[in-house]
């Protein structure tokens, strides 16, 4: 899509992911190696009682499937900044949808234009886990 196409308050569901150990280990190890994520009887002894996906993670599987629907890939210029908020953690069990929202839309060159994204991601129990903004800067029709 070109910045043109978007419209305030149009909305992308995505597809349901599931967390499970090894997708938390394999993440944990190369990007957030916390006993949290990475030690079972630590994570148990821990407030949350169990191993925790990084948070990061979180966001980014449920961005893979936005990603995958070809909304920005072919005229993104680049990510500006994204800022995520976390509520819940999310557990080895735990299904994750999420819907994306354009929340704001900024002219910006003749060339360019700030597209700005939120993502709510819940779980299965319909409680949200986080919150991220994220602005895009998209070509424009020439």
């Amino acid at each position: 899509m070109f910045f043109e196409d978007f419209k305030l308050g149009t909305s992308f569901e995505l597809a349901p992911v599931k967390v499970d150990r090894e997708r938390i280990r394999s993440f944990a190890r190369d990007y957030d190696p916390l006993p949290l994520h990475l030690d079972e009887e630590k994570a148990k002894a821990s407030r949350f009682k169990g191993l925790i996906a990084p948070g990061v993670m979180s966001f980014m599987l449920v961005w893979a499937e936005f990603v995958k629907l070809g909304v920005v890939n072919d005229n993104l210029i680049a990510g500006l900044s994204t800022k995520i908020e976390w509520f819940v953690p999310v557990y080895i069990w735990d299904e994750l949808t999420g819907k994306v929202t354009v929340t704001g839309l900024e002219g910006r060159t003749e060339s360019s234009g700030l597209v700005e994204l939120t993502t709510e991601v819940f779980n299965q129990s319909s409680m949200l886990v986080l919150r991220d903004v994220t602005e895009l800067l998209m070509d424009r029709r020439l």
